[in-house]
């Protein structure tokens, strides 16, 4: 009888060392913790009824799934860490270049001929840009007539309609095409310059703050220049 009560009591030390064990581990059960309620079962078992060979093996696999687990916790943390190191490298070799990118705004140097493309989905007969100054005004249009769909190249040599050369500054493209039967918009792939970058957080994507756009994901670049 007195075997008898020891088995109960064992129910109760394996129990309470459980609920310790879950407090200090805030419900965090590793491979050393799981072994130690192993050796404590074994220690406290009954005589009588010594646990199977079945059940055992049983825990000694759940043992080995619980090491596994935190094994490719630990592989992942290390992927993800050589992943952002890389971010690093992408980083510095990207600040002061210039990227394309699909936007309708660009810094542009008025001394020099602004070269950009568009995207036309199909043929149209009229294609043009139209040109706005940072207060919203329309500065100048440029027609491009009859395009083919595809990306297409358009330059500005940064004169407003009536020859002018216009100051340096940040200027937005509105690009239309006719087909259908009716004027829609287009996308404008313009240059930026990549004025710093911001590393994405938790394995997150890279962040290219360009001069005269903002930010844009690393995924978004067209094309990267010198």
């Amino acid at each position: 009888m007195s075997t008898t009560g020891g088995v109960g009591g064992t129910g109760s030390v394996l129990d309470q060392y459980q609920i310790k064990d879950r407090e200090v581990k805030n419900n965090n059960l590793g491979k050393n913790e799981f072994l130690q309620l192993l050796v404590t079962q074994l220690n406290n078992q009954n005589p009588l009824e010594p646990q199977e060979n079945g059940e055992f093996i049983a825990q000694l696999a759940q043992f080995s799934t619980v090491e596994g687990v935190e094994k490719l916790n630990s592989s992942v943390s290390t992927m993800l860490s050589g992943y952002q190191s890389s971010q690093a490298l992408q980083a510095s070799s990207l600040v002061g270049r210039k990227v394309i990118v699909p936007t309708d705004k660009a810094v542009v140097d008025t001394s020099e001929t602004f070269k950009a493309s568009l995207v036309l989905p199909t043929t149209s007969s009229n294609v043009a840009v139209n040109v706005y100054d940072s207060a919203g005004t329309v500065v100048n249009r440029i027609n491009m007539g009859q395009q083919q769909a595809g990306n297409v190249s358009f330059m500005w040599d940064g004169k407003d309609s009536s020859g002018k050369t216009l100051p340096p500054g940040t200027y937005r493209f509105e690009a239309q095409a006719t087909y259908q039967g009716e004027t829609k918009g287009l996308y404008t792939m313009l240059p930026a310059n990549v004025d710093s970058v911001t590393l994405g957080q938790n394995g997150g994507e890279l962040q290219l703050n360009l001069a005269g756009v903002g930010s844009i994901g690393l995924s978004k670049v067209q094309v990267i220049g010198q």
